[in-house]
């Protein structure tokens, strides 16, 4: 049995893990991690990790301001950590960085499974179909209440392509006041924002005469939280290091 603290419980996304495990034999939710010490589960909730008791992995779904303090906790401890927390600075995914010198640290942009072979497929298909001459575009879609656009899911999956074509790509997000013909190296990113969308994304390779559209759609905020639990799986007893979804899935 993999022993989790669930750092952040109280939110959406804990409520969602919280259910996952009750429904999985190899994972226990031994103690929540919340700044008003919310219960609402069966395992206990504290107000700082310094209360929890021992175990084997943590999953994060806080905030970024909560995140300095958890690295700080598990490079103590030498704790593994899923961090599924975003809008992190460039300071903290340095720390991450840094932390994963000492224990295991997993980070990816999106937590879906789903998401993460998106990316892998994009990586294979980018080379070949720029070499005849396609273009890429993303698109993503979000609910209304979404903050930051594009996502970083979108970016990711630009990433993803730039590094595949060679990494010399502009990423592109608003043409509104360019007044000239697509160059060959960018790729267009755009964002859509409305009603309850949980997430859509859609990687075009737009080519002559013909175009292949690489689509992921969530309907639920679920496949998060199923993503999150496998990666505390995954990451149960490695060693000190930086991984990704994309070590869960190989």
């Amino acid at each position: 049995m993999i022993r989790i603290i669930l750092h952040g419980c109280s939110g959406r996304m804990g409520h969602i893990i919280t259910e996952i495990c009750a429904n999985d034999k190899e994972t226990q939710i031994v103690a929540g991690v919340d700044a008003f010490g919310d219960a609402y589960a069966e395992y206990p909730v504290f107000r700082s990790l310094a209360e929890c008791p021992e175990a084997d992995v943590i999953i994060d779904f806080s905030t970024a301001a909560a995140v300095d303090g958890l690295l700080d906790y598990c490079v103590e401890k030498k704790l593994p950590v899923v961090v599924c927390t975003t809008g992190l600075s460039e300071e903290q995914t340095q720390k991450l960085r840094q932390a994963s010198q000492t224990t295991a640290v997993l980070k990816s942009a999106n937590m879906s499974l789903g998401i993460n072979l998106l990316e892998a497929l994009i990586a294979q298909a980018a080379p070949k179909l720029a070499a005849a001459g396609f273009d890429v575009e993303i698109v993503e879609k979000h609910h209304r209440t979404k903050i930051d656009a594009p996502s970083g899911t979108a970016i990711a999956l630009a990433d993803a392509a730039n590094e595949a074509l060679g990494g010399d790509y502009e990423f592109v997000y608003d043409r509104s006041q360019r007044r000239e013909k697509r160059p060959v190296k960018e790729i267009g990113v755009s964002a859509v924002r409305g009603g309850t969308i949980v997430g859509d994304h859609d990687v075009i390779f737009a080519g002559q005469d013909e175009v292949i559209t690489l689509s992921h759609r969530a309907y639920s905020r679920a496949v998060f939280g199923k993503g999150a639990v496998e990666a505390a799986k995954y990451l149960n007893g490695k060693e000190a290091g930086f991984y990704t979804m994309g070590d869960v899935l190989s």
